[in-house]
This record gives structure tokens, sequence and C-alpha cells, in this order.
């Protein structure tokens, strides 16, 4: 039986954000162990209950929901009282938007010293793009993402999950998790100001620096241009993931398959500067490979073996296979139909699962401005 406990099961997150980057940081932390009151608009609530319950229930499962119109002065007044007992407020409106209600940091630092404000916008508190709209692929767009190549018949796709969203989600928690502490030591809070842009351009910024100054039309020659580190298409339409980066799993290849493909062994490939040399021919030839066997024959091939080698994973066979299932990953909510992903850290210690339940709007404003 996993011990109760948990690093942040005395701390009082006020979440007022909507969407994606704020209301993900407010669930990590209430993963972790946080009690999050979800502050909503009475008539609207967050704008991700229009886009359905299994969305909206992703980022807000655990919270308790609050009805509060911020902009009415007993909406206001109500969120201050219960300020006084929170340790961090959440917010993802553009900027100037809380001091316009009345809410900014100064005015939140003046009923409680010690409360960290944590801003989530597109592209932060200052610059020339601070007031402009914004989402997921803007961002991408501007950091750089697709300046890195990273493929021999590279192009522009959009990318399977919203990534910028969840850089900056993952930086809000921990810049969070850090000031909370530092507030607690110090009796002094601070303002988080945290930019989806900066999250993401942080990611992306050293490829897009080796990048720089390679002609367009010669963007392989980047050394982010691996041509063994790829995906290729199986003869059933399939796809599988070869993740050859050390020298060592292109050895390991060329053992399994060397004797079937003998031109894997030709000695201009040898080495990962070789291939480098000869990135067209590299991956012309594991196009070739790979294109002749189905995905399940090539998952037979190398089972066993020091390569790394996966099989693109369709939905259904995702939640069927061994490793996710042996993680223990996925929580299934049956009465629902719906599931949560459990806090991706393993703690020694156990963590125990944060409270199931997707909050109604509203449901928790009176017991909780009575508490």
């Amino acid at each position: 039986m996993k011990p109760e406990w948990s690093c942040l099961k005395d701390v009082t997150i006020l979440d007022v954000s909507q969407l994606l980057p704020g209301p993900h940081a407010a669930s990590l932390l209430a993963q972790l162990g946080a009690d999050v009151i979800k502050i909503e608009n009475p008539d609207t609530g967050d704008t991700s209950r229009l886009l359905g319950p299994a969305v909206f229930a992703q980022f807000n499962r655990g919270k308790r929901s609050v009805a509060l119109d911020l902009k009415s002065p007993e909406g206001k007044a109500a969120f201050l009282d219960l300020l006084q007992r929170a340790d961090a407020v959440i917010e993802g409106f553009r900027p100037g938007v809380m001091q316009r209600l009345g809410l900014g940091y100064d005015t939140l630092a003046e009923v409680n010293p010690a409360i960290v404000l944590c801003s989530i916008s597109g592209f932060g508190q200052t610059g020339p793009l601070a007031a402009d709209a914004g989402h997921d692929l803007n961002y991408l767009a501007l950091s750089g993402y697709w300046a890195v190549p990273v493929q021999v018949h590279d192009k522009v796709s959009r990318p399977r999950a919203r990534i910028s969203d969840f850089a900056a989600s993952g930086y809000a928690a921990l810049s969070l998790s850090v000031a909370i502490m530092s507030a607690r030591q110090n009796g002094k809070g601070q303002h988080l100001d945290v930019s989806i842009l900066d999250a993401v351009t942080s990611w992306t910024v050293q490829g897009a620096w080796a990048a720089r100054g390679i002609p367009a039309d010669r963007l392989i020659d980047s050394p982010t241009v691996m041509p063994e580190n790829d995906l290729f298409e199986t003869l059933d339409g399939r796809h599988l993931a070869m993740g050859i980066l050390e020298n060592k799993f292109w050895v390991n290849l060329c053992e399994v398959l060397g004797d079937e493909y003998p031109a894997l062994r030709d000695p201009r490939f040898a080495t990962r500067p070789q291939r480098q040399k000869h990135k067209q021919e590299v991956n012309a030839l594991m196009v070739q490979v790979f294109a002749g066997k189905t995905l399940a024959e090539w998952g037979d091939r190398f089972a066993g073996t020091d390569v790394p080698f996966s099989p693109v994973l369709g939905a259904a066979e995702l939640f069927e296979d061994a490793q996710l299932i042996a993680r223990d990953m996925v929580r299934h909510h049956p009465e629902e139909g719906l599931i949560s992903v459990r806090f991706p850290v393993k703690f020694s210690a156990g963590l125990p699962d944060a409270p199931g339940a997707v909050p109604a709007l509203g449901a928790h404003t009176g017991s909780v401005l009575k508490a």
C-alpha cells in the first residue's frame, strides 16, 4: 500500500486560466497534492468546456470549481478573500487584463504579500508582440521550430501535440513550485512571467543555431539531419522509427541485417561522419530496405536485438502496449468513458492518485466560499 504523502498537500492554488497551458500547469500541481480551486465565469466557464467533456476533464480533473464573475464587485471581493489563504494564482489572460480587473500583482500582494502570481501568455508581459493574439502553431512558427531541419526529405507539417503549450505549462509548474517554496521561507511572493514563445524557443533555438547560414536548398547539410535516424515506411504502409544516433547502433543494425542487405556494410557508411557525407545514399538505402517487409515482420526481426527500433503505434495499439501498461500511466474512469494520465514520474515513496472527479461548473462555490 502506498503511503499517503504529498509534497504539496498544504498548498492552495487559485486557477483563473483557461484552455491548456495554465490549467495543465495547475493539474500537474494537483497531481502532486495541491488543492486547486478553479475560478470560472458563472455563465461560460472555462472555454474548454465547449470543446467537449474529454478536453475539459484532461486538464481539470480533481480541481474544485468556484463560479465567480471577476468583473463584479462581489466576485472580486470573494476572490480577494480566497487569496488570503492561497499560495499562488495562475492566470492566462493577455497582459494588462488582470490590472484592468483590479487584480494585478501589486494589488494581490497588498492582500497577501506571500502570494505568487503566475501569468502565462503567448509572448510574455513585455516586447512588441505582448498584446498580440496567438495559439500553439503561432508560437511554434516564431520559435524556429520549423527552422530546425531533421529529415533528408523534410517538410513543414503540423505536430500531433500542442508542443509549445505543454512546454510552457511544464516550466510554469516547475517555477511555481520553486516560487511557493521561496515565499514560505521568506514571506515574500513574486510575479512569474511565463511566455509560451520563450518556453518552446528554449527547446528549438540550439537546433536553429546549428542551421543558420545554410542555404534553403542545402538544409540537408545541417548536422541535425541524420539519414539513419528517421521514420521509414514498411511494405504494408505502416511506419517504424529507427533511433540510430550513436555509431554502436549502426554497427548493431549491420550485424542484424548486413548479411541480407550487404550495402549497409559499405565502408563509406561505417562511421557517423561518413554517413553524414553520404546522407542521400544512406537514407535511400534504408528506405529501400524497410519497404521490403511488413511492420510485424520487422518487429520479429529486431526482437531481442540492441537496435533502437520502434513500431509507430496506432491509437488502439497504444493502449494495448505492454510498456504503457507496465508503467500504469493511464487511469480509467469507466463511469465517464474517459481516461486520465497519471503524473509521469515515479516517486519511490509513492504518490497517491489525485482526486478523480471532474468538477461541474461552480460545483464547489458554496463550500469553498464558506470555508
